[in-house]
């Protein structure tokens, strides 16, 4: 993936552009993104947070996450689409289906794997951690 890259929401109201190659790509399976999401996880995209520019109005909902840290979720105001993830991290979290291409979207591991629900099919090639992994 080269960047830059490019996504919104569903009704074109909030827009985003990503100056930086992503830092990881990967699948959070924590209870609070599969809240968030309405699914079994949350494919993200972690990219730098100074490389991000976003226009149009987002809301945001602070809730902690499953490592007891905050996290902010950012939404469309007007559509509800789940755009964004801010963790007590130097990145941003972007929602690999918000992107303009998600084709490019490359997983390389599953997180908080021991909140997975039984039903949730993992990709056995993906590294698993049953919280967050070494940083």
């Amino acid at each position: 993936m080269a960047a830059p890259f490019s996504g919104g929401c569903a009704c074109g109201a909030v827009r985003y552009e990503c100056s930086a190659e992503p830092l990881m790509m990967g699948n959070c399976h924590c209870r609070d993104c599969q809240r968030a999401s309405g699914g079994p996880f949350v494919s993200i995209v972690a990219v730098p947070k100074d490389a991000l520019k976003i226009t149009g109005e987002v809301k945001y909902h602070e809730v902690k996450a499953d490592s007891g840290d905050p996290i902010k979720r950012g939404f469309c105001g007007k559509c509800g689409s789940r755009l964004f993830g801010f963790p007590a991290a130097p990145f941003i979290g972007v929602s690999a289906g918000s992107l303009d291409d998600p084709s490019w979207y490359r997983p390389t591991f599953d997180i908080y794997t021991s909140s997975a629900q039984p039903w949730d099919y993992m990709n056995p090639e993906l590294a698993k951690f049953p919280k967050m992994p070494p940083m």
